[in-house]
């Protein structure tokens, strides 16, 4: 029962408030010319640095210059212009299917008591 709950809660399908979220979320990504992605952070989940790390070079510069535009941008107090913003993918993933696999390769390493790729020693 509570899994439904949850599920339903989350699903912009079927939940209007979790569609007017995504669709706000949308808007202010589009603004600055982010993705969804972007937003993970490698220097709090190792996960997300390795991931990082199996991507293209072309990949990971793209999403490094879409950080520094929207650092550049939110310094100046502007947003991109709207002919940009229209252009902008903000839920376009490029690191989820990375993620996912290096979280299965990590469960498993833990399933079978090998020792870990990486200390999780974040401070």
């Amino acid at each position: 029962m509570a899994a439904a709950i949850s599920k339903w809660l989350v699903d912009p399908k079927r939940n209007p408030l979790a569609a007017l979220h995504m669709k706000t979320l949308s808007n202010r990504l589009s603004k600055y010319g982010l993705r969804y992605d972007d937003l993970y952070d490698p220097m709090y989940d190792l996960d997300v640095k390795e991931a990082l790390n199996r991507l293209p070079k072309e990949v990971v510069d793209a999403r490094n210059q879409r950080l520094k535009r929207a650092m550049d941008l939110s310094m100046k107090h502007d947003y991109l212009p709207e002919d940009l913003q229209a252009m902008q993918t903000p839920f376009r993933s490029y690191l989820q299917e990375m993620l996912t696999l290096i979280k299965k390769e990590r469960a498993e390493r833990e399933a079978l008591g090998a020792l870990p790729l990486y200390q999780r020693t974040i401070t």
